[in-house]
């Protein structure tokens, strides 16, 4: 595993909101939703594509915080821009979401 500095960790903006749509995503090529995330009034409203389908139905998601990657360039997903990555956890069965333990202001930044 390659070491990376404690600078180059903070060039990651890591960064709290909450799911405030999801939609199915029939155009990608593994099965995924399209996502609108709330990241509070400085980042505003992103949309992301995220592997979730198996472990998660469109009502579990509405209203859960997410972490997520905020400064990557948006990523053409078939007919669908990425503004963001959702993290999780993948492992057989499928992707388990990080999340805070409990409810935080949308926009935090992960420190």
């Amino acid at each position: 595993m390659e070491k990376i500095s404690f600078n180059d960790f903070w060039k990651v903006d890591l960064r709290v909101g909450t799911i405030l749509e999801v939609n199915p995503f029939p155009n990608a090529r593994k099965p995924a939703y399209q996502l609108r995330i709330d990241f509070g009034p400085e980042m505003g409203i992103k949309q992301s594509s995220a592997q979730l389908t198996h472990l998660y139905q469109p009502e579990d998601l509405t209203g859960r915080q997410v972490i997520a990657v905020t400064n990557f360039p948006p990523k053409q997903i078939a007919n669908f821009f990425s503004e963001v990555l959702v993290l999780g956890l993948e492992q057989e069965g499928g992707v388990v979401l990080l999340q805070p333990d409990r409810a935080v202001e949308n926009g935090v930044r992960v420190s």
